[in-house]
């Protein structure tokens, strides 16, 4: 019996066969499944990203939507974290065509991150901890106050 993670996302594309071979291309995503209807269209899909699990979708019912189908908007961010590589992985997202809306800086609390859009709208961030960050010394960099801290 497969296992399942505790949480997976689900984004939906208006191509999602083009999304698919997309982030493999450039964001590092495996496939792992594909399940098509008689007629070729996408019935169900997951990919992965090291322990991650990310389902791609169609726009099947009223109630999901690519970006590209409500003016660029977005209800969600997807965030991975990276052990190792985080300007590489940037320079091969950006030379496979994502669109950089951050690129890779240092925070706070101690993370590297960059934030990128594909091709339909979808957000996202990847991260790489570079340094470890105690909250005290988050709080006095950022100015925030912090209540839990990993």
């Amino acid at each position: 019996m497969a296992t399942h993670p505790t949480l997976s996302v689900a984004l939906f594309y208006k191509d999602p066969f083009a999304a698919l071979d997309w982030l493999e291309k450039a964001f590092g995503f495996e496939r792992t499944m594909l399940i098509t209807n008689p007629d070729g269209t996408l019935a169900h899909s997951q990919m992965k990203f090291g322990d991650a699990v990310l389902m791609i979708g169609s726009e099947w019912t009223d109630y999901v939507a690519s970006p590209m189908s409500t003016g660029g908007r977005n209800t969600m961010n997807v965030s991975l974290q990276l052990t190792e590589g985080l300007d590489a992985h940037f320079d091969h997202a950006k030379s496979s065509g994502a669109e950089i809306l951050r690129a890779p800086e240092d925070q706070f609390y101690g993370d590297r991150t960059y934030a990128a859009r594909d091709p339909e709208g979808h957000v996202w961030s990847f991260g790489q901890t570079v340094a470890t960050v105690s909250r005290e010394e988050a709080e006095k960099a950022s100015g925030l106050k912090i209540e839990g801290w990993i």
